[in-house]
């Protein structure tokens, strides 16, 4: 199994990012899909998922409204969009294959469900 994060950068407050993650060696269109990201000095935090039909998603209720997730099951690729985006946004930013098909049915749950990490991209937002 593989997981490579792209898209991370340096963007101003209120800026907008689009990360990408593509996966590989394995059946993707069999599993969930996850953003977990990671602030300096903190523990990680699950932020969303999407089904491995891509017609569920879950978010923390942090960055609902915020953040989406997308899927390609054709590509094998899954999408992070990041919008308006605050300092407190900055951190790496893991794509993680799920345990399962479906998404977590608890935000808290969220970093139970997930298998395989990928390296991580950064996102730092700073003016």
């Amino acid at each position: 199994v593989q997981l490579v994060e792209s898209g991370g950068d340096l963007v101003q407050p209120g800026g907008s990012l689009r990360l990408s993650c593509a996966a590989s060696g394995f059946i993707f269109t069999h599993f969930s899909m996850h953003w977990v990201r990671q602030a300096p000095g903190k523990e990680p935090e699950w932020l969303l998922a999407t089904s491995a039909d891509g017609k569920i998603t879950r978010y923390r209720d942090s960055v609902k409204g915020r953040f989406a997730i997308s899927r390609d099951n054709a590509e094998n690729m899954v999408y992070l969009q990041l919008n308006n985006l605050k300092t407190e946004d900055t951190a790496v930013y893991f794509c993680a294959k799920g345990k399962y098909s479906g998404v977590p049915a608890l935000a808290h749950r969220g970093l139970d469900e997930l298998d395989v990490w990928g390296q991580g991209t950064a996102v730092t937002v700073s003016s």
